[in-house]
């Protein structure tokens, strides 16, 4: 039922490989399972994936309530339950870092990793559901992938508990029928006349972002 999403966003993967390889193989990581960062530098991550989610919640609201389809409402309503859940579970990655809610919120925004949200929020404004949904089905896999190793190597060289880390095991692994669910609203937004370039195009945009929050997230750590 889906094999035309599934194609495209196949096609959309191949053609920005090179963009995922360098986010999986980041130097940001390879630090940080070295020990090289320094664990009062974790803040910065911290507070940069405060601005980033709270952002990201206004935005994925914003588009559940302009999708047209009640699948793709259902699916995006989801993402939203996700990244309250995100949200939450940061708190205890900053507190396990000696953070206040109050000291969270003032680390100041920078530009360069604030761009990803400030994309995905064009997207919720002017994009298609099937667009938001491919460019996130897209971006995610990398994504999750990044977390887990943050997740591993917090653990094994940090000091930090599960717990403590429950933030990136949220992004770690999808929930069961996610890309499925995704591919059907991709689908189904393909059936209604959504143009395929802009899927690919939000999709490569949106990981061109992700890559450009790393850099941004590395240069300020070593900074």
């Amino acid at each position: 039922m889906s094999h035309r999403a599934r194609q495209l966003l196949d096609d959309t993967r191949k053609a920005i490989a090179s963009t995922e390889q360098r986010i999986r193989r980041h130097p940001y990581l390879e630090a940080l399972e070295a020990q090289r960062v320094e664990k009062g530098k974790l803040s910065l991550f911290a507070g940069q994936q405060c601005h980033i989610i709270e952002s990201d919640l206004r935005s994925v609201a914003l588009i559940v309530s302009r999708a047209e389809s009640q699948a793709a409402r259902d699916f995006l309503a989801g993402m939203l339950q996700g990244e309250r859940a995100a949200l939450t579970a940061l708190w205890a990655f900053s507190r396990a870092l000696g953070l206040s809610s109050e000291q969270l919120h003032a680390a100041e925004p920078l530009p360069g990793a604030f761009a990803y949200s400030a994309y995905v929020n064009w997207l919720a404004t002017y994009g298609t559901a099937a667009e938001f949904v491919g460019a996130f089905l897209v971006n995610l896999t990398a994504w999750g992938e990044n977390c887990g190793r943050i997740s591993r190597a917090l653990q094994a060289g940090y000091g930090l508990s599960r717990d403590d880390v429950a933030f990136f095991d949220l992004f770690a692994s999808a929930p069961p029928g996610f890309e499925e669910q995704g591919l059907s609203v991709v689908q189904e937004g393909l059936s209604q006349g959504a143009d395929p370039v802009r899927i690919r195009r939000a999709a490569r945009m949106l990981q061109g972002f992700e890559l450009l929050y790393w850099d941004t997230i590395w240069e300020a750590t070593r900074g």
